[in-house]
């Protein structure tokens, strides 16, 4: 990276941490987790046997014995020699969005043949009252089945005749049985006269329909948007369930980019009432987009006159739930869709929307908003880069401080090159679409993608997570196996030996990596005395069990701010369980979320 492109990054602030406290006396209401493991990623006691926590936040952590003698009476949990994490904390997921839908989705996350699928498609339809559809929405590869093809909607048809079925692919397709191209308006001529408009389809011989983001989803994402949604009662349980389930696997925090059609605050709606009530279960920092193409820098301007940045809706949630700045899409002409199934889509020409965007950064950085954008590709990269440079310039000049103390980061960055490398986000994107980044591109340049190495070794802010829950599974533990292992959900080992992670590394990716990015780096990511009392209990040990077996790694207790978010196996009565589902007939109810 050249040194001008690194002079106006804001630094990251200094590790922050409280005083053991040694006065008995001043520790009523503490809790000893004790008997295990601990990693704390903490760089002055890297491992402990025992950790105390109190209002929220780690006291100390040591030996089981100067636990108990230092905190007489406090509540002790037995840790029964299992592993304990700092909480994991997704960079980028579409938890909000995801927290909405998630009752109305059938999750093919997991499922080992494409037969099952299908049964379970079968099992839903007949489950499904009318007027609803069946909708697997992303988080799956074709890879990860036993026979390594995609459905076909003929197969769609048989399993459920008379209920519409859409299932979603990697953001690059999608395919419909007959009665859900019918109930989407899709016909023949429709499809010859959609060529060359934002995505085309075609109607195959049963009446189904396989839809292709080509040059855009724009096709897709109508269809999307027009699927009925949940009442309000049933948003907030299908909310609850979600984030439960994110619980279930360690995660605590998550970095959330709003998604396509999900617009601040009424997308929100479920996930707001939580906050006010102080039930979340997920430390979640949103970056809101403009959302309409055309309007992007006229929406932002009212976002700082609206929204107050870094304000939690209740002081007693400690950070459950902020605004932490704009992303992923600040202008939306420079958004370049992750379709690996077609060629890389073509930038606007430089000038006027160059204008545009530099526009809008100036604005974001007038405002002092943190901003985050979506570049798959170095040649999109590079060319914002250049912008920012530009507008940074501008700011300075006209005496403003422009980015100065300003984070910015990059999301995804797949074919970034070592001469581009900024402060960047990653993604397992490449652990689902893998495969079909190395059909279009080589496995040379799929053992690049992303070039973790060389962004380690440039010294950037670099955060570990999903893109879930439509382009990738909301999984952490698959995106941790992709990190350490280098390898798809379908076992091709494509990520250079280079790139690849340590375990621990990759635990420290996912824990104080992605906490640079909100922010947050002094007050969570590791178990050290002052940080958030934010924790997972393992049910095996990751860092030391056969690489296999890391991607079946469940949490048996998930804490946030001390307080149990998930609790099963020896733990389950910390914990009441949630009510049933809503609706009645959600999937969730029939299977689950992710198929462990």
């Amino acid at each position: 990276m050249r040194p001008h492109r690194r002079a106006f990054l804001g630094g990251a602030a200094a590790l922050a941490v409280s005083p053991w406290l040694s006065a008995k006396a001043q520790t009523p209401g503490a809790t000893i987790l004790s008997g295990g493991r601990i990693t704390t990623l903490n760089p002055t006691r890297p491992e402990a046997e025992a950790i105390a926590i109190r209002g929220g936040l780690v006291l100390a952590t040591g030996d089981r014995a100067e636990m108990r003698e230092a905190l007489p009476g406090a509540r002790e949990i037995d840790l029964g020699g299992r592993r304990v994490i700092p909480g994991l904390n997704d960079s980028h997921l579409h938890a909000t969005r995801g927290a909405r839908f998630y009752a109305l989705e059938l999750r093919w996350d997991g499922v080992p043949t494409l037969a099952r699928g299908l049964e379970m498609v079968a099992e839903q339809a007949a489950r499904t009252p009318t007027g609803q559809w069946v909708r697997v929405m992303g988080g799956w590869s074709r890879h990860q089945f036993e026979e390594r093809r995609l459905p076909m909607p003929a197969e769609l048809t048989e399993a459920a005749p008379d209920v519409p079925v859409f299932v979603l692919y990697l953001y690059s397709r999608a395919f419909l049985n007959a009665a859900g191209a019918r109930a989407a308006g899709l016909t023949p001529q429709g499809a010859r006269e959609s060529e060359g408009t934002p995505g085309r389809y075609e109607i195959t011989e049963d009446g189904g329909a396989i839809l292709y983001a080509e040059p855009s989803s724009g096709e897709m994402n109508r269809i999307i948007a027009e699927l009925p949604g949940l009442d309000a009662a049933a948003e907030l349980s299908s909310a609850r369930h979600f984030y439960r389930e994110l619980a279930r696997f360690g995660l605590t925090s998550v970095g959330d980019l709003a998604g396509g059609g999900h617009v601040y605050p009424d997308g929100y709606a479920a996930t707001l009432t939580m906050a006010e009530a102080g039930e979340m279960a997920m430390r979640i920092s949103n970056f809101l987009p403009p959302q309409e193409a055309d309007r992007e820098l006229e929406i932002l301007q009212g976002y700082p006159e609206r929204y107050a940045l870094n304000v939690d809706l209740a002081d007693r949630l400690r950070h459950a739930f902020t605004l932490e700045g704009a992303g992923e899409a600040i202008d939306l002409s420079f958004y370049d869709f992750e379709n690996f199934m077609a060629p890389r889509p073509d930038l606007p020409p430089r000038g006027e929307a160059d204008a545009e965007l530099q526009a809008i950064v100036r604005h974001l950085l007038r405002e002092r908003w943190p901003i985050r954008i979506h570049a798959t590709y170095d040649e999109t990269i590079r060319r914002m880069m250049d912008v920012f440079e530009a507008a940074h310039a501008a700011e300075r000049d006209a005496g403003r401080a422009g980015f100065h103390g300003i984070r910015w980061a990059v999301e995804h960055a797949e074919t970034i090159r070592p001469a581009t490398i900024a402060r960047i986000a990653v993604q397992d994107r490449m652990a689902f679409a893998g495969e079909i980044f190395a059909d279009r591109y080589g496995m040379e340049a799929a053992a690049e993608a992303p070039p973790l190495a060389d962004i380690v070794a440039a010294g950037v802010p670099l955060g570990l997570g999903t893109d879930g829950t439509r382009a990738a599974s909301y999984h952490p533990w698959t995106a941790f196996d992709w990190a350490v292992t280098g390898r798809t959900v379908g076992g091709t080992v494509l990520l250079a030996p280079r790139h690849r992670r340590t375990r621990l590394e990759a635990l420290s990716l996912y824990t104080v990596g992605s906490a640079w990015f909100s922010g947050d780096e002094a007050r969570k990511g590791r178990l050290a005395p002052g940080q958030y009392a934010d924790l997972a209990v393992l049910d095996r040990d990751v860092l030391t069990i056969p690489t296999d077996e890391m991607v079946a790694t469940l949490s048996l207790l998930t804490l946030v701010g001390g307080q149990a978010t998930h609790a099963d196996g020896p733990y389950a009565d910390l914990l009441p369980a949630l009510p049933q589902i809503l609706p009645d007939w959600s999937p969730v109810r029939r299977f689950g979320g992710h198929q462990s």
